[in-house]
């Protein structure tokens, strides 16, 4: 080994409690972690969001059941809560999903830059839309 190759890097395992918690990870790592974790989520959740759709489609009175479940007291404000969960997941899912589709296709978003952007928009825009519709899921307007 010649002395104007240098000392070569050394490397070493991280701790995962020690080194992973101080870790500062882009938004751009945050978004696409968060749009993996949105997909199995509505994936797992998918059983259950198509029985509560048969059973609002069923007949008259599974859907005034079904309302009502929505309306009443704190098991109401808890499915209401679900509910807006599942929204903002698919919110997040799509736009994120989105962002994967444009930088596939335009080279362009491939910067640090860009991908840091495109990825605290589609934050702000699925955050948006779901305080929106949680808005109007509650009754506000």
């Amino acid at each position: 080994m010649t002395e104007a190759a240098g000392k070569r890097p050394e490397f070493r395992n991280i701790n995962a409690f020690k080194d992973l918690p101080s870790y500062r990870w882009p938004a751009a790592a945050i978004v696409s972690g968060m749009h993996r974790f949105s997909g199995v989520v509505m994936f797992l959740l998918l059983p259950l969001v198509l029985w509560l759709f048969d059973r609002s489609v069923s007949s008259e009175i599974s859907f005034a059941r079904f309302r009502s479940a929505f309306a009443n007291g704190a098991s109401g404000v808890v499915l209401k809560l679900f509910v807006l969960a599942l929204i903002w997941a698919y919110l997040l899912h799509f736009f994120a999903g989105l962002r994967h589709v444009w930088s596939d296709v335009s080279h362009a978003a491939v910067t640090k830059q860009r991908g840091a952007t495109t990825a605290k928009f589609t934050l702000v825009v699925s955050l948006v839309l779901t305080v929106l519709l949680g808005a109007k899921l509650f009754g506000l307007y």
